[in-house]
């Protein structure tokens, strides 16, 4: 019985045990019908895919193998989480993984607040990406719930990749943090020091040594921003994700859809035109998203939690806004491949992060003890 909304199939009763050959061509049905829009109007959720990006004229990645595979061959797939601190280089290293920008890359530290899903397939394996927020000691509710989502993704992996970069001092607080998430796996895992391009070699075997003491499978040293370093550790991941079929189409990059990667253009380009307080406390959500002729109409707002901030996000004269929109606005062209009218809207959702409702509302969640304070 498909769905309405993703053309999913529902087995509502079924035997309590099929052939393991039955097993796999009904997982290859599923996933064959989720991939299938079934309404003229689906587009407005639809997931990406790196044949729509590069029609798009974006950039492949040479690590991609974009050799279709055949569905009766042994393949394999599973589900690999990046775990560190914030700013260790997370982003970067899943967008270089995918070939495609999925992931805000910004300066400013703890930019990732929604857990982001990229999907890397080749012929003979498919790697599913979770990418985590950066791990910190919680001081809020928000905090708390960031650390849920990595926490669950541990959970969920099949290879925990640690990432960690000698440019930072990362303290002990956040390292045990880390090693706390990590107890809560299985997952094999390997260690990544980033940024070695711009590191001595003494800080290198400092977290080298640490990631020693995590008892992680390898450890490679690599530079995420220029591409150096990862084939290895690519090759690694494939070889220890278990054998099945891949549960994505081939040619998808990641399960949201295109309404996510909008909304965090737009919340990419507040990180970068204002500071402190304002961008930790803004959060974006597509409200309309229609595709009418040559330009699609885009509604996105932006809530704060505070008279003050909505009053920056604006400026004088509405030249703040009008500036901001410009910025994202191209971006979200260059990413659509079409014209795009952005309507920006400001609005104040007082202590947004504090409130359990509002944060389930705005898409993040939230642990089980905070759901009822």
């Amino acid at each position: 019985m498909p769905s309405k909304v993703t053309g999913q199939v529902r087995l509502f009763a079924a035997p309590e045990r099929f052939s393991s050959r039955t097993t796999y061509f009904l997982k290859i049905l599923v996933v064959s019908l989720r991939a299938t829009p079934i309404f003229p109007h689906w587009n407005r959720g639809r997931l990406v895919s790196p044949l729509q990006l590069a029609r798009r004229e974006t950039k492949r990645c040479p690590l991609t193998d974009p050799t279709p595979h055949d569905d009766l061959a042994e393949t394999s797939c599973g589900y690999v989480t990046l775990l560190g601190a914030p700013n260790v280089g997370k982003s970067t290293l899943l967008n270089a993984f995918v070939g495609q920008d999925l992931s805000i890359v910004t300066s400013k530290a703890q930019t990732t607040w929604h857990r982001i899903t990229g999907i890397r397939t080749t012929a003979r394996c498919q790697a599913i990406f979770l990418h985590t927020p950066g791990i910190l000691p919680p001081r809020g509710l928000l905090h708390r719930s960031l650390l849920f989502s990595a926490e669950e993704a541990v959970k969920e992996a099949d290879v925990v990749v640690v990432i960690c970069d000698p440019l930072q001092n990362t303290g002990n607080a956040e390292r045990k943090q880390i090693e706390g998430i990590l107890a809560l796996g299985s997952g094999m895992r390997i260690g990544v020091v980033n940024k070695v391009d711009a590191s001595d070699p003494g800080r290198i075997e400092r977290e080298r040594a640490w990631l020693d003491q995590l008892r992680v499978a390898s450890a490679y040293l690599v530079s995420a921003t220029h591409r150096t370093g990862l084939e290895p550790l690519v090759e690694e991941l494939e070889r220890n994700l278990p054998e099945g079929p891949f549960l994505y189409p081939g040619d998808e990059v990641a399960t949201a859809p295109e309404r996510f990667f909008v909304s965090e253009m737009v919340r990419e380009a507040i990180f970068e035109q204002f500071r402190e307080e304002v961008p930790y406390a803004s959060i974006c959500r597509v409200e309309d998203f229609r595709e009418s002729g040559e330009r699609t109409y885009i509604q996105v707002t932006i809530y704060v939690e505070r008279s003050s901030q909505k009053g920056i996000l604006i400026g004088d004269g509405g030249a703040s806004i009008r500036s901001l929109g410009t910025i994202a606005r191209k971006r979200i062209q260059r990413f659509l491949g079409c014209p795009v009218y952005l309507d920006l809207w400001v609005k104040v959702l007082p202590n947004w992060r504090r409130k359990p409702e509002q944060l389930r509302r705005l898409g993040i969640p939230v642990a089980h003890d905070d759901r009822a304070r």
